[in-house]
């Protein structure tokens, strides 16, 4: 081929099909590994990979023996020590690479049997197969497994030349042990699936009785105060007009009415030993940045906008959510540096609370809703921003930290409900 001139359309199609090929071998067919274990775990090293790496060794030295004792016509120092390594190194790789490891295992019992027929079977080979057999049942994709079982069989009938019946059980035995374990590991797969989902809708629901205790206590307040207030109203003129004397006892009929059907609605989710505490709100947040400073919280604060007062509802939700996130930082980025933000907008206050983000943090508090690995604490914060009709984002971001932004609407009203 001339400098500069490209490929034929035959052979750039050949080439991709080859790394489509490649691909699906390489990944396509391969379940990830599943993690160990506590008490097969030492810090980050495997112990079933070591053990690997240990009867390889063992296997090595025994076919090493076998082959310089009952073999003299091959005992050649260089031909034991290369069939000796084809048959045993392949277990060595078996965790990480189970078909790699099988193909090179099967291949070199194959090339033994047939090109060393009076070597015959070696135990050591044996035993590295049928593992190796077993990681594939247990890893690989169906049609995987049955290919490498007839293989299995075929070849101990045909190479070998054992009994059909002694060849079907040598590749059924691995292969059947290893659908066993498959099928009991995806049964605990699922049932820690669901019992995440589980654990979330229950996180969810907590926090919906905590949030509906909170807007109780102070939706209570406000009518108490109209009832009030309008129970006196007349008091205040001398000789109030019959008309308005009774607009006033309807106002607070209707108060009292609507109070005693939020207690029926609401009150049933109060605690036993309901908190007399007032309600938090933006002016606590000082104290709330001292506690974690004296937590050992590196925390600044900044305000944008012009502070002002906020309805209720959306002054306890910005303080819980900052609390939530303050906490989130110190459970699981301990250390790091958290910036909190407020901005006051005309239509909206946003809360902003990042903190340095190391790896791996954020990949399961991140999830929407009570998912799978979803966090509980980011679970409430969204909660509580959806309810005012605002939203919550949170995340590791590209510079390395994990942001929670919250937008809370100073209308307090629903998003279904506007216009």
């Amino acid at each position: 081929m001339n400098p500069g001139s490209s490929p034929s359309p035959r052979t750039g199609r050949g080439a991709t099909a080859m790394r489509r090929i490649a691909a699906v071998v390489a990944a396509g067919v391969t379940k990830p590994l599943v993690p160990r274990p506590r008490w097969l775990m030492r810090g980050r090293v495997d112990l079933v990979a070591v053990a690997d790496v240990i009867v390889a060794l063992i296997c090595l030295a025994a076919t090493a023996s076998t082959l310089s004792n009952q073999h003299p016509a091959h005992a050649s120092g260089g031909v034991i020590l290369l069939i000796s390594l084809a048959v045993s190194a392949p277990l060595a790789v078996r965790t990480y690479l189970p078909l790699t490891a099988w193909c090179a295992s099967a291949l070199a019992l194959f090339w033994v049997g047939g090109a060393f027929s009076p070597v015959g079977v070696l135990a050591g080979g044996v035993l590295v197969y049928i593992l190796c057999l077993y990681t594939v049942a247990v890893r690989c994709e169906p049609w995987v497994v049955v290919t490498a079982a007839v293989v299995t069989a075929a070849g101990g009938r045909f190479i070998y030349g054992q009994p059909l019946g002694t060849a079907i059980l040598t590749a059924a035995v691995p292969v059947l042990a290893g659908v066993l374990v498959r099928t009991r590991r995806r049964g605990r797969e699922q049932l820690a699936v669901q019992e995440r989902r589980h654990e979330g809708e229950r996180a969810l629901l907590e926090e919906r009785q905590r949030i509906a205790r909170e807007l109780h206590d102070v939706v209570a307040h406000h009518m108490s105060v109209i009832a009030i207030q309008a129970e006196a109203a007349p008091y205040k003129t001398p000789d109030p007009p019959k008309e308005l004397v009774e607009s006033f006892a309807e106002i607070r009929a209707s108060a009292l009415s609507g109070l005693k059907e939020l207690r029926r609605v609401l009150g049933v989710l109060r605690s036993d030993a309901p908190d007399t505490t007032p309600q938090p709100g933006l002016a606590d947040l000082d104290g709330l940045l001292e506690s974690a400073r004296s937590a050992g919280v590196m925390v600044t604060a900044g305000i944008t906008g012009t502070p002002r007062p906020l309805p209720d509802g959306v002054d306890l939700s910005a303080y819980r959510i900052v609390q939530e996130a303050l906490s989130n930082a110190m459970r699981h980025a301990p250390g790091a540096a958290v910036e909190v933000k407020l901005f006051y907008g005309d239509a909206a206050l946003v809360v902003e609370i990042r903190n340095d983000c190391p790896p791996g943090y954020g990949t399961a508090e991140t999830q929407d809703g009570a998912g799978e690995g979803g966090g509980h604490g980011i679970i409430g914060m969204r909660e509580r921003a959806t309810m005012l009709g605002g939203h919550l984002q949170a995340g590791p971001t590209e510079k390395g930290e994990f942001l929670v932004t919250a937008a809370l609407p100073l209308d307090n009203e629903p998003a279904e409900n506007r216009p």
